[in-house]
């Protein structure tokens, strides 16, 4: 199978080219600095590279990168600098969902295309019914009106929700939503959940980006566990950090 990745220059991103390598996938990846990759991937003769920006890709130049995938993975977002929280483009995620979404209905494949998002746990799931508490909803309310790429990942696994459901015969999705991202050199064990079990303001939980990737790939990769998160937006915690 072939799988797009955006993001892929990331620090999840990254991890999620490895490990769709070493389980024999064939991988597109859209980056704008190919040198920030690591040379064993680089090198690898199942990557293909892209050098560019997808937001000034054009739509025949983004339709080729998404011909003929079985999966879309993002792990789009913005970096932690003052340009990168407030500069442009304030809708990256969002529109390059958008965009990677129209290509596919262009396309329109004879088999749903997997598109995997990397979330947040901070993005309410209200379409699950989500419940959260008055002062983080006072929270969330300030980080949606002053901090850009909140309002960002909050747009893009909306979008998917109200544009592609259960049954679209072109797209199916899944949102995943880590807590408080930390480094880790190798996966440990994680628990997925279909909320939040911790409070992600003020009693944030733990997940490292490694598990982050190694979720991701086997979404893509299992039949089995993609049937049971298709179109739902789970939690991701490392287990040895949530609290029983």
């Amino acid at each position: 199978m072939t799988i797009l990745v955006v993001g892929a220059s990331g620090a999840t991103g990254r991890l999620l080219l490895e490990q769709l390598l070493d389980q024999g996938q064939t991988v597109r990846a859209i980056v704008r600095s190919p040198q920030t990759l690591p040379a064993h991937l680089v090198e690898n003769e199942r990557l293909q590279i892209t050098q560019a920006s997808l937001l000034e890709m054009t739509d025949s130049e983004l339709d080729a990168q998404v011909s003929g995938c079985c999966a879309i993975a993002s792990c789009l977002g913005h970096n932690l600098t003052f340009k990168g929280l407030f500069g442009h483009p304030r809708r990256l995620v969002t529109d390059s969902v958008k965009r990677l979404c129209r290509s596919v209905e262009i396309i329109n494949p004879e088999k749903p295309v997997k598109f995997v998002l990397m979330n947040t746990t901070g993005n309410q799931n209200k379409q699950a019914g989500e419940k959260i508490s008055l002062s983080q909803n006072i929270v969330i309310f300030l980080l949606r009106h002053l901090l850009p790429p909140h309002a960002d990942n909050e747009e893009a696994a909306a979008y998917l929700q109200l544009n592609h459901s259960a049954g679209d015969s072109r797209i199916e999705w899944t949102a995943v939503r880590p807590d408080g991202l930390i480094d880790e050199e190798s996966t440990t064990p994680y628990e997925l959940h279909q909320s939040p079990t911790r409070n992600p303001i003020f009693d944030a939980g733990k997940t490292s980006r490694i598990n982050v990737a190694h979720f991701m790939m086997r979404l893509i990769t299992s039949s089995d566990l993609w049937g049971k998160w298709s179109g739902q937006m789970p939690v991701i915690y490392n287990i040895d950090l949530v609290t029983k």
